[in-house]
């Protein structure tokens, strides 16, 4: 907005950036990079990198190495660069957290600003679930762990989402005795079963613990300052320290929204249109975290392209069928659109087909472990509304099967495709020509 001349204040209270840089995306893909690069120098003479296995250091001193390149990524958690490119660009920056007065007024402790127009984009919060002596446990959220020096010898993780998955499979890389216990009967929520099913065997594969349909009934902490946890089932669990990834919520609570006449969702979230606009408000928009559609940097950056887009006088409307959601482990797992299951809910007529990618030649060649891709098709309009994958560079091959949904193209048109050999995107070619077959 600023730099097609607009007069713009943003008004922030912790790190200009948000979470993404400092205490989220950036530092958690940088030590899982570090994870990772270690998993394949355990491998090196099985891939012929080496006549006879390498000698590691300590795990411990590894994990030092590995946080500090993580730090260094995420600049120290210092937004002072951030906060320049902001303010070099013509944006009025206001230290402090805001709260809606009345309408076209906006107070940040003694003052005031007025608006036109007012963007919410304050994000979300950790969950904290509910369990009696969490509170008195040596427990981190996610931001905490990415921010921490500290390696614990074990850790409970409290929470099956990417979140979760992700810090169980980096720590465990570096010698932490990990147990991930998810209330549901699968990982990952929402995602096809197989796919879901395969990200467990990833894990347990890298030495990670998984309890799956139990939850934490109570918590106590042992005399030498361990967690220990009451499982539903009967059993405990103890651990040095717990990482609390059981979700988050929007972050509405306590900025005024009744001033302006709006009540939140149950969730937390604000209900906006599809052009961003708060439900019911002129001049009130929302995106990112906060609306609880697309919790994802990727959907918060689209979201700000449109509201901006309608700011300057446009007319853009979200499409979210086709925004990609990746859990970073490794292999990743990698979907976009709908699950099978999701699309019957919706009442489409769904044709699947998969490919076991174990069974692709670059997999030979790159000695990678099997994985799977699942497709979903509706049978009416001969389209694809989804696409889960759980194998090696799933998260850049899967952007294929995104535009393809984001586009509405024909499967028999995919299944035309030609990809480049030996590539994991070969995997794509048997299923669709399956559907396409199956369509005629």
């Amino acid at each position: 907005m600023a730099d097609q001349g607009k007069t713009v204040a943003l008004i922030e209270a912790h790190r200009v950036g948000g979470e993404c840089p400092f205490v989220a995306c950036i530092p958690s893909k940088a030590i899982l990079r570090s994870a990772h690069a270690r998993n394949e120098a355990r491998r090196l003479a099985e891939l012929g990198g080496a006549s006879v296995p390498p000698s590691l250091d300590d795990d411990l001193l590894a994990f030092r190495a590995a946080v500090l390149r993580r730090d260094e990524l995420s600049a120290h958690r210092d937004d002072s660069a951030k906060a320049r490119e902001i303010t070099g660009r013509g944006v009025t920056l206001v230290r402090g957290t805001g709260r809606i007065i009345g309408p076209g007024l906006i107070g940040v402790g003694p003052d005031e600003l007025s608006y036109r127009d007012l963007v919410v984009a304050t994000g979300s919060r950790p969950v904290i679930p509910p369990i009696d002596g969490l509170d008195a446990a040596p427990t981190w959220t996610s931001d905490q762990a990415l921010s921490s020096p500290e390696r614990p010898a074990s850790l409970l993780i409290l929470g099956g989402g990417a979140v979760g998955c992700e810090l169980a499979q980096a720590y465990a890389a570096f010698g932490t005795a990990v147990t991930l216990v998810e209330s549901a009967g699968q990982l990952v929520g929402g995602e096809d079963a197989a796919i879901a099913a395969g990200l467990a065997a990833v894990l347990r594969d890298s030495g990670v613990t998984i309890r799956l349909g139990v939850s934490v009934t109570s918590m106590d902490t042992t005399a030498a300052g361990a967690a220990r946890a009451a499982l539903s089932d009967g059993g405990t669990v103890q651990a040095d320290r717990v990482i609390i990834a059981a979700g988050r919520a929007p972050a509405t609570k306590d900025i005024g929204l009744d001033a302006v006449g709006v009540t939140p969702a149950d969730s937390g979230a604000l209900k906006v249109d599809g052009h961003c606009r708060v439900q019911g408000q002129a001049h009130l928009w929302a995106a990112g975290d906060v609306t609880g559609i697309a919790p994802y940097t990727h959907g918060a950056n689209y979201q700000a392209r449109i509201v901006t887009g309608n700011l300057l006088g446009g007319s853009q409307t979200a499409d979210y069928r086709a925004i990609p959601r990746v859990v970073y482990t490794e292999p990743p797992l990698a979907s976009v659109g709908l699950a099978e299951s999701k699309a019957r809910e919706a009442g489409i007529d769904v044709l699947t087909a998969s490919k076991d990618v174990g069974h692709t030649a670059r997999a030979a060649t790159d000695g990678a472990a099997a994985g799977l891709l699942v497709l979903t098709a509706d049978r009416a309009s001969g389209v694809l509304v989804g696409a889960a994958a759980i194998a090696p560079r799933a998260d850049d091959w899967i952007s294929e099967a995104a535009l393809a949904i984001h586009a509405r193209l024909p499967i028999a048109v995919l299944a035309q495709v030609v990809h480049a050999f030996p590539t994991f995107a070969e995997a794509y070619e048997v299923p669709l020509r399956e559907l396409a077959a199956r369509l005629r």
